[in-house]
C-alpha cells in the first residue's frame, strides 16, 4: 500500500497535481523527481503532448496505453470534436463513475471496488472496471457491500462535488449516468488537455 501512495506522490510531482489533494507532493515542490528534477529545459511540442497524454491517463487510474489508444481511435471514429469526445469515453468508464459518485475515495479504490464484484448496473454485477456506462443506467453499491467502512466514509467525505452528470442518491448508494459530459462538465482538480492528446496520437 505505501509503494502505491509513493508511486501516486511522485507521479504528481512529474505531471503536476492530477486529483488535487490538498496533501498533494507537488503544492510543496514544483518540480519533478530526482536528482535532475529542478533543472528546466524548453519542453518540445512532443514532450507537452507526451506529458498531456501521460497526466489524462494518470488521472484515469493509468488505464493502459493500449486501451488508451483505442479511445483515440473510437474518439476520431465518431462526430463531432475529437477531444470532447475522447473525455466523455473516459468519463463514461464504470470505475470513473464509481469514483465519481462517491463510492470510493480514489480511483484506484474504485477499479478494485468493481472488480470485486460490489457493483451492479441496472441490477447485474459487472467486475470489468472499463465497461461503458451508458446514459440512463444506473450504478449502485451492492447490498451486502452497501456498509463496508471504505464506502461509508468515501459517502461521508466533503472532499469531493458530486459532478452535473450524476443523480446520486446517498441512501440507496447509487447513481443515474445522466448525460456523457464536455470538458467543461467534468470536475477536473487541474487542467487537462484532451486536445493536445489528440495532437500526440494523430503524429
Amino acid at each position: 500500500m505505501k509503494s502505491i501512495v509513493t508511486a501516486k506522490k511522485k507521479k504528481e510531482r512529474q505531471l503536476g497535481t492530477i486529483w488535487g489533494a490538498p496533501n498533494s507532493s507537488y503544492s510543496k515542490r514544483e518540480y519533478a523527481p530526482g536528482q535532475h528534477g529542478q533543472r528546466r529545459k524548453k519542453p518540445t511540442d512532443y514532450g507537452i503532448q507526451l506529458s498531456a497524454k501521460q497526466k489524462m491517463k494518470t488521472y484515469y487510474g493509468n488505464v493502459s496505453e493500449k486501451q488508451f489508444h483505442k479511445y483515440y481511435v473510437e474518439a476520431i471514429r465518431r462526430r463531432g470534436d475529437a477531444a470532447e469526445n475522447l473525455v466523455g469515453l473516459l468519463e463514461s468508464r464504470l470505475d470513473n463513475l464509481v469514483y465519481k459518485s462517491k463510492f470510493a475515495s480514489t480511483i484506484f479504490a474504485a477499479r478494485q471496488f468493481v472488480n470485486h464484484g460490489h457493483i451492479t448496473v441496472n441490477g447485474k454485477k459487472v467486475n470489468i472496471p472499463s465497461y461503458m456506462v451508458k446514459v440512463g443506467d444506473v450504478i449502485e453499491v451492492r447490498e451486502k457491500s452497501k456498509q463496508l467502512a471504505i464506502v461509508q466514509a468515501a459517502v461521508e467525505s466533503s472532499a469531493r462535488e458530486l459532478p452535473g452528470y450524476l443523480e446520486v442518491d446517498n441512501k440507496k448508494l447509487s447513481a443515474k449516468y445522466t448525460f456523457v459530459p464536455k470538458y467543461d462538465d467534468v470536475p477536473y482538480a487541474s487542467v487537462m488537455e484532451p486536445n493536445l492528446v489528440i495532437e500526440f496520437y494523430s503524429r
